[in-house]
């Protein structure tokens, strides 16, 4: 195998695919990466069997040669080592060439280094996937419903499948819910065309933030295959799989309250700003923990005690204030995460009592739904 590469284009797409390298993987050559070239271009792959990356480079694009091709081939290389080489190298023109034993030479302005590879032949293949369960969201839609979503996944190992995400295609549309057992995120999207078969899938919060920071702010699609053991992400670019986390994902659907006692409407940002002066206080003490009050003239009170520091509070006007009178008692941090994913918009708060879960939503979308359980502090 030889040929010749730009070296900014090579780490791109090493910076892509490093993302699925993992030092701590049993299968020892899982810590390379596979490079494949052809008269095409070329492909690199990388993975640590949960997650796997892959990215193809053209020979040309936009009318610039990016690779000029000797003679095709495929090699694994060590991803850590071949990636601070590619950082390193003096010059844009990089030229790697395999010989015998998989020797590989890897040449930049005078700087000649010599790798050891490995047989690219003994690389896992990637699993076929049929197009029964296919969906397509633009890019820019795709990292906002990870965004909105994947912060609420559980960090405990004690129940591994809410440390995924639950994606459900049902005939109206994907429904996306992640919960820890104390805050829930949920976020709708419509499809334009709805797969041939239903799906119902949990994928791990990890695999959504990394493929997250791979995908552009534009509106590219992103074809979305999914199977009962992987999901699959694929650009015009990078192709993205994940294994599916097993297990039964709990009903969430009855967490969600039917009726509301009390109906706050007020700006996002806001109350995001007034629960973030609050948190000063309660973060020191352990729970965080922020209490939320109405009061007379569309008004509510955000408060918090900590017995060694001190205590805050802070009126806010409200847009509109409906309903029975409140005190209610919340972690500060899952009230801003939640007022976050909906980005700063006017959001209506529904309370069905002090001590139980309450949804927060955009006054303007009902696509984004948080819902929260209160702490109980008396």
């Amino acid at each position: 195998m030889k040929f010749d590469i730009m070296r900014d284009r090579l780490l791109d797409g090493l910076n892509d695919v490093m993302k699925a390298v993992s030092s701590k993987t049993t299968i020892p050559i899982l810590t390379g990466i596979k490079i494949d070239v052809s008269t095409n271009g070329m492909t690199l792959t990388g993975s640590d069997a949960d997650i796997t990356i892959q990215t193809s480079i053209p020979v040309e694009e936009d009318g610039e040669q990016l690779i000029h091709v000797t003679e095709p081939g495929s090699i694994v290389l060590q991803a850590k080592m071949f990636n601070e080489i590619v950082r390193k190298l003096p010059t844009n023109d990089v030229e790697i060439e395999v010989t015998d034993q998989f020797q590989t030479r890897i040449r930049s302005g005078k700087s000649d280094f010599h790798l050891i590879g490995l047989d690219a032949a003994e690389y896992p293949m990637l699993p076929e996937i049929s197009p029964d369960r296919q969906i397509t969201l633009p890019a820019d839609l795709l990292k906002s419903v990870i965004r909105e979503t994947v912060f609420a996944v559980s960090t405990s190992e004690s129940r591994p499948v809410l440390t995924g995400v639950k994606w459900q295609i049902k005939e109206d549309g994907l429904v996306c819910v992640a919960t820890d057992s104390h805050r829930l995120a949920r976020r709708k999207v419509t499809l334009e065309h709805l797969p041939t078969e239903e799906a119902n899938v949990v994928i791990p919060g990890k695999s959504l933030t990394e493929l997250s920071k791979i995908l552009s702010d534009s509106t590219t699609p992103v074809d979305i295959f999914m199977t009962n053991q992987q999901v699959l992400f694929k650009t015009s670019d990078v192709i993205f799989f994940s294994r599916l986390l097993e297990g039964n994902y709990p009903d969430t659907t009855r967490l969600i309250p039917e009726e509301y006692n009390t109906n706050v409407t007020i700006n996002g940002k806001s109350l995001l700003q007034a629960i973030d002066r609050a948190s000063l206080l309660a973060r020191e003490d352990r729970n965080n923990v922020v209490r939320f009050s109405t009061l007379a003239d569309n008004n509510i009170e955000i408060s918090s005690n900590s017995p060694e520091i001190g205590k805050v509070e802070e009126e806010i006007q409200v847009v509109s204030l409906e309903g029975e009178e409140l005190r209610i008692s919340f972690s500060a941090k899952y009230m801003m995460d939640a007022l976050k994913a909906i980005d700063g918009q006017e959001v209506v708060i529904q309370f069905t009592g002090a001590m139980r879960p309450f949804i927060i939503r955009s006054v303007h979308d009902d696509a984004i739904l948080q819902l929260i359980l209160p702490v109980r502090t008396y």
